[in-house]
């Protein structure tokens, strides 16, 4: 069968973005591509500008009138059910998670519908931090020269539109699934309370809590972790705070 699009309100979300041209050019790609909105983390240019609407073109201008401004991705990003980012980086440590994007494509294309789709693009010079990409469902790299494998924005933009596009309109013979990852913020706000937790036991130190968090959390997002499981996860941490503040009343 040909599949049709499966997703909807997809969210493309630019981290300080320090250029209006690109600015323009990724509101005249969401146009292009019928995306529901662009949002903006803590914009480092005037996002209004004349240089800015000149490359969006009438049709990306309303992209530009309406774009939503966030000062952290968290806030940018915690009414969307998945979350994918780019990154750029060619150092990836041995424990990283990054897929394809050609897999992480066919794994959104197989469910049925997905509602808030963000995609995050991060600054034009040094990407997305280690904890940024941590705060999405899944992360990919767009393959290029190793002698210079940054692109810009607006063209890394336009590739990942361009190929979730056509992977949606091919023959698909597979059964979709409903959609049921957890979300960011369901992931997030449960280490939170785990990383809470750890360090009231003694189990974690403040000074190293956050690295071995976040390993912790790798592990959670190569496992495609699912509402229930994370809130089984989370519904074991809350007992195990109950019991602790219950034995120190006695």
């Amino acid at each position: 069968m040909i599949l049709e699009k499966n997703f909807s309100n997809i969210k493309i979300i630019l981290v300080e973005p320090n250029g209006p041209l690109n600015v323009g050019s990724v509101a005249r790609l969401c146009s292009n591509f019928e995306v529901e909105e662009l949002r903006i983390v803590s914009p480092k240019c005037d996002i209004f500008s004349l240089e800015a609407k000149k490359m969006a073109l009438k049709k990306g201008q309303k992209y530009l009138d309406h774009c939503k401004i966030f000062e952290s991705i968290e806030k940018a990003i915690f009414d969307c059910d998945l979350v994918i980012a780019s990154c750029g980086r060619i150092d990836i440590s041995k424990d990283s998670f990054f897929e394809s994007s050609e897999d992480i494509f066919n794994s959104i294309l197989s469910f049925k519908k997905i509602n808030n789709l963000a995609i995050i693009f991060g600054r034009e010079d040094r990407g997305l931090s280690n904890n940024e990409l941590l705060l999405a469902n899944k992360i990919f790299n767009i393959p290029t020269s190793k002698n210079n494998p940054s692109l810009n924005l607006s063209h890394a933009v336009s590739i990942v539109l361009y190929e979730l596009n056509k992977s949606s309109k091919r023959n698909f013979n597979k059964e979709l699934e409903v959609f049921n990852l957890a979300s960011s913020k369901q992931i997030h706000d449960s280490f939170v309370e785990i990383e809470e937790m750890l360090l009231g036991v003694g189990y974690l130190l403040k000074h190293t809590s956050r690295a071995k968090i976040s390993k912790f959390k790798k592990y959670i997002l190569r496992a495609n972790t699912s509402m229930h499981e994370i809130n089984v996860l989370r519904g074991i941490v809350h007992q195990i705070n109950w019991f602790l503040n219950n034995s120190k009343r006695n």
